[in-house]
């Protein structure tokens, strides 16, 4: 199916609020809490110690565990199926440092852990601030697709769910760096394997699935793995949404109903390149803005608040073609072999699927992204979901809905060692 781009404004608080419900609630089990939990609901979580790395890290390797501690999810449907742990973990940030992650680690119940086949799954966009941690979200029973996380316990799969680098009190989140999501996805998987109390295999079959920001994570944990973690046992990758390309999913966002989300790219890639000094042509407002997004910034904020807003108005000047920004943000672009630290090729099968109508994600880069792939040889499936129609932000989010029962089919299918199709 070709792809077509619009771009369309609209009203965006109605439209994620609702789409986010109608995914959470569609394929929720009949006995999941039947209340939306928006991002706010995070802002009731007290301070927690648990996210503050230590003063120094403890030796060891990428994975290995520095802390964790039992919890329990605030909805019932995880609850009941799940034994589920929060982690604090080693890991390497963007310019292959070590540092501290975060994530949570579900177990479905009974059975023999070590026999499950484990999945990293990315999440989505949430937002700058410390409340809108992933792992947060889950324990408050706040986190958008738990449904999607839930519907893999029921098959039996344990999930490993990184928080991705910087979130802590005083976060310093590096959103949109696919140089610290490879690792942090792979690592969450590592820290699973290697945490006693969930007694998984560390030869189990493992399988790398996100979203949007999520779908990128994934797909830069498969081009990381054989560099950086040629033990794991991965059979498959499914990704959607994708923004492999970030200066074509950012430029089409300026001004327009997502430019919160370029806003908050610019800072993430600010905090992981310390060079870019992205502080030194803000301006007052844009000295606000980052600071209100920090201290207390979700989805819905970045769309109400900074939603159709151009990035003339935070900056004296675009930095966007200094030289430092264009090194950083081209390293960070998928599917280029030349890229330093990436892997020649993703080694194993991919299930790559995006709308044909995208408001947040550019629909062409996805497009070419996954002609890349298959010109390097990648075994792919490319699979485009009809939004005409939808408005924004219910266009970007919808196909993680429609793709579920084929994505749960792949991985089925990779963990059975069945053999992938694909359609390059």
């Amino acid at each position: 199916m070709p792809i077509r781009t619009t771009r369309r404004a609209g009203r965006l608080t109605v439209a994620l609020a609702l789409t986010l419900a109608a995914c959470t609630l569609s394929a929720a089990p009949a006995d999941a809490d039947p209340r939306p939990h928006p991002a706010d609901d995070a802002a009731a979580l007290p301070p927690d110690d648990f996210y503050v790395p230590p003063a120094a890290l403890p030796e060891g390797r990428p994975g290995d565990v520095i802390r964790s501690r039992k919890v329990d999810p605030g909805t019932p449907t995880p609850r009941a199926l799940a034994d589920t742990w929060q982690v604090m973990y080693r890991s390497t940030d963007a310019l292959g440092r070590p540092h501290a992650v975060t994530a949570t680690v579900l177990v479905p119940k009974g059975g023999t852990p070590a026999s499950r086949p484990i999945v990293g799954w990315g999440p989505g966009t949430q937002g700058p601030a410390f409340r809108c941690t992933p792992s947060r979200m889950i324990a408050k029973g706040a986190l958008y697709e738990q449904w999607v996380i839930n519907a893999m316990l029921e098959a039996g799969y344990a999930v490993a769910v990184p928080d991705y680098e910087g979130y802590r009190p005083g976060p310093k989140t590096t959103y949109m760096v696919g140089k610290s999501l490879g690792p942090a996805l792979i690592d969450a998987v590592r820290a699973a394997q290697r945490l006693p109390a969930a007694g998984l295999s560390a030869d189990a079959p493992v399988a790398f699935r996100g979203y949007s920001q999520g779908g990128g994570a994934a797909l830069w944990a498969g081009e990381f793995k054989a560099d950086y973690a040629p033990e794991l046992n991965l059979k498959g990758i499914v990704a959607g949404g994708v923004p492999g390309n970030l200066m074509e999913v950012a430029l089409p966002l300026n001004g327009r109903p997502g430019s919160g989300f370029l806003l908050y790219a610019l800072i993430g890639l600010d905090h992981a390149y310390p060079e870019l000094k992205f502080g030194d042509v803000l301006n007052d407002a844009g000295r606000a803005m980052v600071a209100d997004l920090e201290a207390g910034g979700c989805a819905l904020e970045m769309i109400n608040k900074y939603g159709n807003k151009p990035l003339s108005a935070y900056v004296t000047r675009s930095p966007l073609v200094d030289a430092p920004w264009v090194a950083r943000y081209t390293e960070n672009t998928l599917g280029t072999e030349s890229a330093p630290g990436a892997a020649a090729k993703i080694e194993v099968p991919v299930f790559q699927y995006h709308a044909t109508q995208d408001a947040l994600v550019e629909p062409n880069q996805a497009d070419a992204l996954h002609k890349a792939y298959c010109a390097q040889g990648v075994p792919l499936t490319w699979k485009t979901y009809d939004t005409t129609g939808r408005p924004p932000i219910s266009d970007h989010l919808w196909p993680i809905q429609a793709a579920n029962a084929e994505a749960m089919t792949y991985l089925a299918d990779r963990f059975a060692g069945r053999p992938a199709a694909t359609d390059c």
